[in-house]
């Protein structure tokens, strides 16, 4: 691609791939290009945080729009700016449909609880989208001469944890993006719909599904490698007694 990453305030992963830490809540979202389609890992936290995304996207991508949007769990900080995103292709982990569906109010309120305006909550969680397309176990996702495997990797952080691997090739290493399965910027968040005594197994399957010689990208804050994800899981067995 001819246009820099870097000049929209993103980090460039490998041809093609790249992500951003946005403000405020220092979640990523990251973008895969394709030659036909391009794929777009969380979406921010309000409509207006997506619209934006979605305008820097369009500018990566040449003109091009985003084609397919996967969630990588049910928190309003990763899914609120989803309806930004008209015509794409939604995915998320099996279930959460549901639970979007029936947590609307809850998003909501704990976007508020965590500072964003009520109106602009209530603006997103009235468009919430739901996704179209669950995943259990493993799906492949064709962008037109690369194939990315969206992952059920959870639950953990939530019930619903959704990874994203962009394998590697041509002297590029393959990339997970992890979600908030991995947090580097602050100790992993457990609230009330985290999982514990799953987690470690979670991090496990994302260990598998990278290798050692992945970039691992946190849901919030800088790319790791194998050994940081590894030591957290051992961090989090001792915190909830998982062996």
């Amino acid at each position: 691609m001819d246009v820099r990453w870097e000049d929209f305030g993103w980090e460039r992963l490998g041809d093609g791939v790249g992500r951003r830490r946005l403000p405020v809540w220092d979640a990523t979202t990251a973008l895969v290009a394709g030659e036909r389609g391009a794929l777009l890992f969380d979406t921010g936290a309000t409509l207006r945080e997506g619209a934006e995304i979605r305008a820097q996207a369009q500018r990566l991508l040449g003109g091009r729009r985003v084609t397919h949007v996967a969630l990588s769990h049910p928190h309003f900080d990763h899914v609120l700016g989803t309806a930004a995103f008209a015509g794409a292709e939604v995915y998320g982990a099996v279930g959460v449909d549901a639970l979007l569906s029936r947590e609307r109010d809850a998003l909501r309120v704990d976007a508020v609880r965590h500072g964003v305006a009520e109106p602009d909550a209530v603006e997103a969680t009235d468009v919430l989208v739901v996704p179209h397309h669950l995943v259990c176990g493993g799906w492949t996702v064709e962008l037109g001469g690369r194939q990315v495997l969206l992952s059920d990797a959870g639950p953990g952080h939530s019930g619903h944890d959704l990874a994203l691997l962009v394998p590697g090739g041509n002297g590029s290493r393959a990339v997970v993006f992890c979600g908030d399965l991995v947090e580097e910027s602050g100790d992993p968040q457990a609230g009330p719909d985290a999982v514990p005594s799953r987690w470690p197994a979670a991090l496990d399957r994302l260990l598998e599904l990278g290798g050692e010689d992945a970039l691992y990208v946190p849901g919030h804050g800088a790319v790791v490698d194998a050994a940081f994800v590894r030591a957290q899981r051992d961090e989090l067995a001792r915190r909830f007694g998982v062996s």
